[in-house]
């Protein structure tokens, strides 16, 4: 009989065998861009763009193992949140940016 954790919405927790597979998962996608970046093997431009792939995977990993996101019923207001979350963020960025482009170009005609 296997007991799990469960919050009050009956949803449930991860189990150390999970936490363990999301820990190797992540360490694996760690140490294959700092291999990748200290023994220089492949063309600078592949080797940013590994270990930027890598990075969005490990992201991805940490969001499943770890703050158990995933499309079920019980966590879809968790995957709303976070989605809004990210659109806000983008939106942040986004006009930040332009911002201070257009300062940048204004200062620059003057």
């Amino acid at each position: 009989m296997s007991i799990e954790a469960t919050t009050r919405a009956g949803e449930a927790h991860g189990s150390a065998k999970s936490y363990n597979v999301g820990f190797l998962f992540c360490l694996v996608l760690t140490l294959i861009p700092f291999a990748l970046v200290m023994h220089p093997v492949l063309p600078r431009a592949t080797t940013l763009l590994l270990a930027v792939v890598l990075g969005v995977v490990q992201v991805i990993v940490q969001l499943v193992y770890f703050l158990h996101m995933s499309r079920s019923s019980e966590g879809g207001w968790n995957l709303i949140s976070f989605v809004f979350t990210l659109v806000i963020l983008f939106i942040i960025v986004a006009l930040s940016v332009w911002i201070i482009w257009s300062m940048h170009y204004n200062m620059m005609i003057n």
